[in-house]
């Protein structure tokens, strides 16, 4: 993925740079200027991408079923993240429900019987489960949950494989996978043991209960909480703080992360190669000279 850093992007870094958040002034007049974004829709409108300067946005755009996912949503996650690849100067992925209620309810219940109706089905109905989560997984950039209302089954699945993960306090989980006599993907149930931890993961899926935004903070599935009004401004923050940092540093520590969460040689290899990419990068050159000038870096990806 290249990075070309536009004029959209600087004003997202500018948004990192502003230290004083009781002056929203600024930053509303900032955010206007990002909202003015190109959307492309997916999945017959069942998902948006946004993109805007550094920042892409996907949006589950279903709110009349609480945006559900469809068998078409699915496989057009994976074309989300395709184009987001495909584009030059992405630095951070917002993944988030549209509507203003719901994250997500997860997969579309209502389409099983024709949809995963035998095992042949079934099983091709899972994989485009599991090419989601890679997808999201496999993001070489961070990606960022933004989690309000209703997060459950396919769509926890989905947030587990985010690198982070905020959400708003009247937020609510669940992975029902009991109640409907299904299993996950062994993949999708690695980022749930990766996201919460092994027992909190069992007690997740065993008991297939309900729990509230605080559990979820408590278990670490949760970054942080905050008032549903400013959900969207910290997340924006949050992604203009990432943005401002050396784009192949944060792809860097993405994949070493990765290759310790895995300990598998091709992530480990990788790893390393991203790693040792940064050395003669221009970037660290800017990094060593804004120190000496003591200035705020300006990172091109590069």
């Amino acid at each position: 993925m290249r990075m070309k850093l536009s004029l959209l992007g600087e004003l997202a870094i500018k948004i990192g740079r502003i230290r004083n958040y009781s002056n929203r002034k600024l930053l509303t007049t900032v955010t206007k200027k990002l909202n003015n974004q190109s959307s492309k829709a997916l999945a017959d409108g069942q998902i948006v991408l946004s993109l805007s300067g550094s920042i892409a946005k996907i949006t589950l755009n279903r709110p009349d079923k609480k945006n559900a996912i469809s068998h078409l949503m699915w496989r057009e996650i994976v074309h989300a993240f395709d184009l987001i690849d495909q584009a030059e100067d992405i630095r951070c992925v917002l993944l988030t429900g549209g509507g203003g209620s719901d994250f997500s309810a997860g997969a579309d219940i209502g389409e099983f019987d024709s949809a995963r109706r035998d095992p042949h089905t079934a099983e091709r109905y899972e994989q485009s489960n599991s090419d989601a989560f890679r997808a999201v997984r496999d993001c070489p950039v961070p990606v960022l949950a933004v989690i309000r209302g209703i997060c459950f089954g396919g769509a926890f699945g989905l947030a587990a494989a985010a690198d982070l993960r905020i959400a708003c306090q009247s937020a609510s989980f669940s992975v029902p996978a009991g109640k409907l006599g299904l299993s996950y993907p062994a993949d999708a149930m690695a980022d749930i043991v990766e996201a919460v931890g092994p027992q909190f993961a069992r007690y997740m899926l065993y008991s297939a209960r309900r729990i509230n935004a605080e559990t979820a903070l408590d278990a670490g599935f949760l970054l942080s909480l905050h008032d549903d009004h400013e959900l969207d401004e910290s997340a924006l923050r949050l992604a203009a703080d990432i943005c401002a940092n050396a784009p192949l540093s944060n792809r860097a520590s993405k994949a070493a992360i990765r290759a310790a969460l895995s300990l598998n040689t091709d992530d480990y290899q990788k790893a390393c190669d991203l790693g040792a990419s940064t050395f003669s990068s221009r970037d660290y050159e800017e990094g060593r000279l804004a120190f000496r000038e003591k200035r705020k870096p300006v990172f091109k990806g590069n």
